[in-house]
């Protein structure tokens, strides 16, 4: 059996949509890390930018299971005494909606410098609207609970 090694440049440009509105948080992260990564596809390499891009709309309206819509914090550290900085995630559905996405994802993908381009392939607009639709993005529908 011989292994192939696909190439970046081989790999065909894929863009998936993504209504936040219709979808619950974690669940929706995981299933774009997956798309992001290449994980979902056959020909997923490890050491290659293999992944799809991701545009995700209405990111104000976002689900939360259970308590986290009260009790869901994030936190943030400078680095000096007494510099923690802790956030509910209310303040941030107000303020900056679409790092509530992007922190999610973030978070479950690689953690090296292919990871970070594989994020800025991550696209998360606060209205229904994005500048993508030249790209025809392939809209993905509500996901199993």
């Amino acid at each position: 059996m011989k292994t192939t090694h696909i190439r970046a440049r081989d790999v065909e440009e894929r863009w998936y949509l993504y209504d936040a509105s219709e979808h619950v948080l974690g669940r929706m992260a995981s299933d774009i890390a997956m798309k992001l990564m290449g994980k979902d596809r056959p020909e997923y390499t490890a050491s290659e930018l293999t992944g799809a891009h991701v545009v995700v709309i209405n990111a104000p309206a976002i689900r939360l299971t259970g308590k986290k819509g009260a009790d869901k914090e994030y936190q943030n550290y400078s680095g000096y005494p007494g510099g923690l900085h802790v956030t509910g995630i209310e303040r941030m559905r107000e303020r900056r909606p679409h790092e509530i996405v992007k922190v999610a994802v973030r978070r479950m993908l690689p953690k090296t410098r292919l990871g970070k381009q594989m994020l800025s392939r991550l696209k998360v607009y606060s209205n229904g609207e994005h500048p993508h639709e030249a790209q025809k993005p392939t809209k993905v529908e509500k996901l199993s609970s």
